[in-house]
């Protein structure tokens, strides 16, 4: 690892302070980062459109689209404008490197996938005849624990990778690099990634109600957490330092 890297040990108060610096950020620009969401998903959305192929490209540009996030959250708080193509900023600064990493996410996606179906998680093309999802959700009874396995599994993978997009993007970093760095920074702040990961979930949970309404803001609050969480972690993050 890079000697002039430093990772930040922060308390687990501080997760829930990423969120709260994410929406006074994101209360500073509300329609940008709306825009730069909705086009974000528009696009994603689009690709899965595509048989399969669409489900692949979408995976690989995930850790770029990423990238993009954090570029512009950091060109806000260097006082700048935030304009729609910014969310294809990720495109400029290493974009193999991330695409590799959307790569590796696909694997670990799979990875899971498969460890669910050999645990027992019953497949809805099993047979040759259509089945209707109330047949399919009676036939997960007694296996609901499957699902909370690779939720469990999913999140974990998100944590570990959480860092590498912004690695890649503003320290030029390849791939392998930026996951050992954002493994090993996930690892040393655990617990504010706990507090994190639970309060977005519950946020998750309540914005989603009663017509998902509330998304419009959580989206772009998870956004702009790729840049707040990574720049009070890394201590030489460029340009700034990190708060104690």
């Amino acid at each position: 690892m890079d000697a002039s890297m430093r990772v930040a040990e922060l308390p687990a108060g501080r997760g829930l302070g990423w969120l709260g610096e994410s929406f006074r950020m994101f209360r500073a620009w509300p329609l940008q980062w709306i825009g730069l969401c909705a086009g974000w998903i528009s696009i994603t959305f689009a690709l899965l459109l595509i048989p399969f192929l669409g489900l692949v490209v979408a995976t690989f540009l995930q850790p770029v689209f990423s990238a993009s996030f954090t570029i512009t959250a950091y060109k806000q708080s260097a006082g700048e404008r935030i304009v729609m193509a910014d969310l294809f900023s990720g495109f400029r600064r290493n974009a193999r490197a991330l695409v590799n990493l959307g790569a590796l996410m696909l694997l670990a996606y799979l990875g899971i996938g498969a460890l669910m179906v050999a645990l027992g998680l019953p497949l809805a093309g099993e047979t040759d005849q259509l089945v209707t999802v109330e047949e399919y959700l009676e036939s997960l009874q007694g296996r609901e624990w499957i699902l909370m396995v690779g939720f469990a599994l999913g999140l974990i993978m998100k944590g570990a990778i959480w860092f590498a997009p912004a690695l890649i993007a503003m320290h030029g970093m390849s791939t392998n690099h930026a996951l050992r760095w954002s493994v090993y920074a996930a690892l040393a702040n655990i617990g504010a990634m706990v507090v994190f990961g639970a309060v977005a979930i519950l946020l998750f949970f309540v914005a989603a109600l009663p017509w998902a309404l509330g998304l419009l803001v959580m989206l772009p609050l998870m956004a702009i957490s790729t840049y707040v969480s990574y720049r009070d972690v890394f201590e030489s993050a460029p340009g700034e330092s990190t708060p104690a």
